[in-house]
């Protein structure tokens, strides 16, 4: 009855993160700091090719946009968190603080699924019914589209994140590189059985459903593309639904993996090194994936790699660069305006 009359620490947590391995932290930090200012960098790059290049001026390149975005929000909503953690072992974060982080990191991973999803059947109609393609996917279509997996991303972590951090919890040693839901959560005193069937129904809604929908969309897409009878028209075609897919096989992978992977029961791997595994798998997903993203779209997509040789040739495309990197702050509009557009 005491334990469970325990009430949310609001001092704040403390992230062991990689506090076990005090020899990993430097190596990692460097790593992980290098990779996300390429994550920055190549995220930052397609935006920008994207709105300065009329001939990416497609629902495929406006979803592809939305998805730089996002891999921005999600890494640095969470980055921050990993290397100050590697600077200072057993960090504390404010409870604030850890729920902003728990809900951006959600709602970033949710909107992603959706999104993915919306692309496969940007594909699907393009490859399958390119002669409606103009009218199912019109600016009228795709903008409230792009609104709509924003919102149901924002509002699904809202509800998840607003039930963890009511919890009464009886610790604040969170042992995770950030404000993890699930690990948040095993520091309730009180049941959180509804809490996890209400994650797990999420996931079949984020996950399941995208997949099912995703795989549904590639089987009519190949099925289209072997009935090309030219083998440079299927190629034609395969080329434009290829880094999606590679992009989708890489995010569902790591996810799937992440979580489905079984408990070894080696009994001489023990419990550290099985902890260690699962940080670093979580890593990967939520550090490496948003960086090969726009490397996939600038190597797979003859557009985009066409975009971004021309912005590289262009004198001005270290200003354009340096602007980028304002994306939030007013002053990047003004800049942008006296850029002197190719459209």
């Amino acid at each position: 009855m005491e334990k469970a009359n325990q009430t949310s620490p609001l001092v704040g947590f403390i992230l062991l993160g990689l506090s076990a391995h005090p020899r990993l932290e430097e190596t990692f930090f460097v790593l992980i700091l290098l990779m996300y200012l390429v994550t920055l960098l190549g995220n930052e790059v397609l935006i920008l090719v994207t709105i300065l290049d009329s001939c990416l001026h497609k629902p495929m390149y406006f979803f592809l946009r939305n998805l730089s975005f996002l891999d921005i929000c999600y890494t640095t909503s969470s980055v921050s968190l990993v290397l100050d953690g590697f600077l200072a072992p057993q960090e504390t974060i404010s409870f604030s603080t850890c729920a902003v982080q728990m809900f951006l990191s959600f709602a970033m991973a949710g909107t992603e699924c959706v999104l993915l999803s919306m692309m496969a059947f940007d594909r699907y109609v393009a490859i399958c019914n390119p002669l409606r393609y103009p009218g199912v996917m019109s600016k009228a279509a795709y903008v409230p589209m792009a609104a709509s997996f924003w919102a149901i991303g924002g509002v699904a972590s809202l509800v998840h994140t607003s039930s963890a951090i009511q919890l009464a919890l009886c610790g604040d040693i969170i042992n995770h590189f950030t404000c993890e839901i699930l690990a948040v959560l095993k520091l309730a005193c009180a049941d959180i059985s509804i809490n996890v069937i209400g994650i797990g129904v999420t996931n079949v809604i984020f996950l399941g459903v995208p997949v099912l929908f995703i795989s549904a969309s590639y089987v009519f897409i190949i099925a289209t593309i072997l009935r090309i009878p030219s083998a440079e028209g299927r190629k034609k075609a395969f080329s434009t639904c290829s880094a999606h897919l590679t992009v989708v096989i890489i995010f569902y992978g790591t996810l799937f993996f992440m979580y489905g992977k079984p408990k070894s029961k080696d009994p001489l791997l023990g419990v550290d090194k099985e902890d260690l595994s699962d940080k670093l798998i979580s890593l990967f997903y939520g550090v490496v994936t948003p960086m090969l993203n726009p490397i996939i779209y600038s190597l797979r997509n003859k557009d985009v790699k066409a975009a971004v040789r021309k912005l590289v040739s262009q004198k001005s495309f270290s200003q354009c660069c340096r602007r980028s990197l304002l994306w939030f702050s007013p002053p990047w509009k003004k800049g942008l305006q006296s850029l002197q557009l190719p459209f």
